[in-house]
């Protein structure tokens, strides 16, 4: 019955598309030239583009443009070119609409454009919510293990991980269901309330990433309390041009080896891009553990779309599959040697345990007994069409997230954890044209849900979500100030199932003699409110400040509402309750930024206060010591932890400072220091602090540039980085589950160049090694910090990688017509 009303919403929505009438409008186009001021030289090669409606073009040899098939309205035009000042300009476009640009050579940082939880593109600077940007060259010239560690350096942001294949995103000391991840437009679900679960985005499908800090992003719904993470795909691109590459990789700690491979193309309008990315590593190292075993894993993952973009807009269907084998690190070892153990299955069916054979330790197979197999299916219907003078975006997408995990020996490998979850999102939103500098946005959106547990072991119910929120966005700039807001409501239920096990884990009927009452059915309903409000002015044309005023609503997830069992890889019994209340907070940001032609700097201090805060409290027992509860399909037992709420302020901010002097435009300095402090409310010492809170960061790089060496080289760069955190001694330390973390610090350093020959790039290359002095070091966000005590040693825990020298090579081609 279910499926049935899913399928009949889905026929709703594709009927109340189809049964829209677009009116012809004719041919509507935007063209010019673009030129350098200097000399007054046609540029060949700029790009110009319109992000709302994702067409652009680029320039001919004689320096002129044409885009197409564009609907009237008034847009703001990115112009870039390498080497120069990037422009932004608000144009409106009506009939046949000609706009020249004149670019200069400089450093100055650009200005950057954002289209995260605003009404319609607009410069990051007027943009009240603090955002930063991270680019494709940041992925490119550095190395990283996958998608959310290639964030770790931006401003206020950390991760939570499990071994390199799992990172959760972090945001100013908030996670899990805190940080709202956007992928193709919409909120990727994947069971993101586990310590053990990543996220399921292949990192060459992302061409620039957007991170909002702070509750102020109104157009993902309730759970972006701590932000927004919007992961961009490439522009599609101009009509006319079909273009590919292949990208390879390898990196020397743990083998990994791989690459990607793209093709993508505009054929009179109608888009298309295709990709397919494998990789494949072996167990990763470092100076005291050695090689890791089990650290291992490996990705298959396609990606594709097909649209067609006309005078009325657009329409697109973007397709993924994403599929990760890997490894779970335990961290056992044997008491004597310190060697690593596996477990195995004796001649009696019992568990045991060996010591892992050296030929193990480099083994590329991913599924030795201890491991995670996750699949993540996706498609999105993406369209904005023209009606009347503004612009209505529809966007319908389907999620499948199958996550599978086998930890029993006495099983075999059988998935003993199976978490199936259906995801179906959609959001329709009317985007005004705008009027006398005045943008507005109106929607809803939200999802539903259903999650099925088809393993054994068992911590969450089965249970079925469904919810939706109403918004309006807004912004209003007169000359130099900028104020921009907005409201939602939003509402969602949350059922969980009732399950009756057997004696060996089948569920069976209600009433069923000596059966085991895992999960009680429970109802929950949530609504609230959210809202911003924030100003922007520029003092003078290099000094600016922002300030933004913000509420958020987060409703509790399945985990803190319904859990009720060992959660697995920890030896924790933890239980939900669904009468938790929930989460409100109110935040502050105020920003002061300079911006001149040698310095770009940035200042943004936060206070975040939280209402009802959710976390989990051991419990004790009415004899003293800790209340143990046994978990009988996992066949152990635990300390018990129970999910309780509280309030909490967490405050702190992020400095960046870039120095690019415009008199030596070859040498780039870029420096981000990052604060968070986080406590509980009327806690004592032993409990005032949050747990896991980030250490305070400093990072800081140099890079040389060079356009030019000889006729072979182009864009060479070399840089150093160095990564600095803080020692972490502000801990939970009542329950002695958290310890403090001593400072370390990481050097690194890469190189890259463009190979040509007469002008054309025939490949480029990357290397950058990382933690160049093979520093031994824990992060207090890792759970591998948390392992079993190596007795040979006296150590506890696994360390971080060591070492690690990456190699990408990309081979483009460009086919003209």
């Amino acid at each position: 019955m279910k499926a049935i009303n899913n399928t009949k919403r889905c026929l709703f929505l594709c009927s109340l598309l189809s049964g829209i009438q677009l009116v012809a409008m004719g041919q509507v186009s935007l063209s010019g030239k673009i030129t350098e001021r200097s000399r007054h030289e046609a540029l060949s090669g700029a790009s110009v583009y319109i992000p709302d409606i994702k067409l652009g073009a680029v320039t001919q040899p004689d320096g002129r443009y044409e885009i197409k098939n564009i609907p009237n309205g008034t847009y703001l035009v990115e112009v870039s070119f390498v080497g120069y000042a990037s422009q932004t300009k608000e144009i409106t476009v009506k009939g046949h609409s000609t706009v020249n640009f004149v670019l200069h050579e400089s450093s100055l940082e650009s200005p950057e454009v954002v289209v995260t939880g605003v009404p319609s593109a607009t410069e990051e600077k007027t943009n009240p919510a603090p955002v930063s940007i991270v680019s494709q060259n940041a992925f490119t010239e550095t190395l990283s293990d996958n998608i959310i560690d290639a964030l770790r350096n931006s401003p206020g942001v950390s991760q939570i991980t499990e071994g390199p294949a799992i990172s959760k995103p972090v945001i100013r000391g908030l996670g899990y269901n805190r940080v709202v991840v956007v992928n193709d437009g919409i909120r990727q679900e994947g069971q993101q309330f586990g310590d053990e679960f990543g996220i399921e985005i292949d990192p060459y499908t992302v061409n620039k990433v957007e991170i909002m800090r702070g509750p102020a992003s109104l157009s993902y719904g309730s759970d972006a309390m701590a932000g927004v993470i919007n992961m961009i795909s490439a522009p599609t691109l101009p009509e006319g041009q079909l273009k590919g590459n292949i990208q390879g990789l390898y990196q020397t700690n743990n083998g990994m080896y791989g690459g990607s491979a793209d093709i993508a193309g505009n054929t009179n309008g109608i888009t298309y891009d295709a990709r397919y990315t494998y990789t494949d590593g072996h167990a990763f190292k470092n100076k005291y553990d050695g090689y890791v075993f089990n650290s291992g894993y490996g990705e298959n993952n396609l990606k594709g779309s097909i649209g067609i973009n006309r005078d009325w807009g657009y329409s697109r269907i973007i397709l993924s599959s994403f599929d990760l084998k890997l490894g779970i690190v335990e961290g056992g070892r044997d008491e004597i040697t310190g060697q690593f153990n596996r477990h195995v299955m004796a001649s009696d069916g019992s568990d045991s345990v060996v010591i892992v054979p050296e030929s193990e330790l480099k083994s590329y197979s991913h599924d030795l007994i201890i491991h995670q197999h996750v699949r993540h299916y996706k498609v999105v219907w993406d369209n904005s069409f023209a009606i009347g003078t503004g612009r209505l975006g529809v966007r319908i997408g389907f999620q499948q997230n199958q996550r599978q995990e086998a930890n029993d020996a006495t099983l075999g490998n059988v998935y003993n954890i199976y978490y199936f979850l259906n995801t179906l999102n959609y959001d329709v939103r009317y985007t005004m044209a705008q009027k006398n500098h005045f943008d507005l946005s109106v929607g809803a959106n939200g999802m539903q849900q259903s999650s099925q547990n088809r393993g054994m072991l068992l911590l969450v119910p089965a249970y079925h979500l469904f919810d939706i929120g109403a918004f309006a966005v807004a912004k209003k700039t007169y000359y130099k100030l900028s104020i921009a807001g907005g409201l939602r409501f939003d509402n969602r239920t949350l059922h969980g199932d009732d399950l009756f096990l057997d004696s060996s884990g089948i569920k069976v009927p209600p009433g069923t003699s000596e059966a085991v009452h895992r999960f009680t059915a429970y109802h929950s309903d949530f609504s609230g409110i959210s809202g911003s409000i924030g100003v922007t002015y520029d003092f003078t044309r290099a000094l600016y400040g922002k300030i933004n005023f913000s509420r958020a609503f987060r409703a509790p997830n399945i985990a803190e509402s319904g859990s009720n069992g060992i959660h697995d890889g920890t030896p924790f019994y933890e239980i939900g309750d669904p009468s938790l209340k929930p989460e409100h907070s109110w935040q502050t940001d105020i920003t002061l930024g300079v911006n001149t032609k040698d310095i770009s700097a940035e200042l943004t201090v936060f206070d975040n206060n939280i209402k009802n805060y959710i976390f989990p409290v051991k419990l004790a027992s009415v004899l003293g010591g800790d209340s143990i509860r046994t978990d009988v399909m996992a066949a152990s037992d635990g300390p018990t932890f129970k999910y309780i709420s509280g309030d909490a302020v967490l405050s702190g901010g992020e400095l960046t400072l870039h120095i690019h002097p415009q008199n030596a435009t070859w040498f780039h300095f870029d420096n981000t220091f990052s604060v968070i402090n986080a406590i509980q409310k009327k806690q004592s010492d032993s409990t005032k602090y949050l747990p896991y809170t980030p250490p305070y960061k400093l990072v800081s790089g140099v890079e040389f540039l060079s356009k030019k060496a000889g006729n072979t080289f182009a864009n060479l760069s070399a840089r150093f980085d160095v990564e600095h955190c803080f020692k972490q001694d502000k801990i939970y330390y009542k329950f002695g589950d958290e310890t403090v973390t001593p400072a370390y610090t990481l050097l690194n350093i890469g190189v890259g160049a463009d190979i040509t020959s007469k002008g054309k790039t025939l490949f480029s290359v990357n290397i950058y090694a990382r933690n160049i002095a093979n520093v031994a070091y824990q992060s207090n966000m890792s759970r591998l910090k948390y392992g079993d005590p190596n007795n040979a040693t006296g150590r506890t825990g696994v360390y971080e990688m060591g070492r690690n020298i990456g190699f990408k090579i990309n081979i483009p081609f460009d086919f003209k017509k």
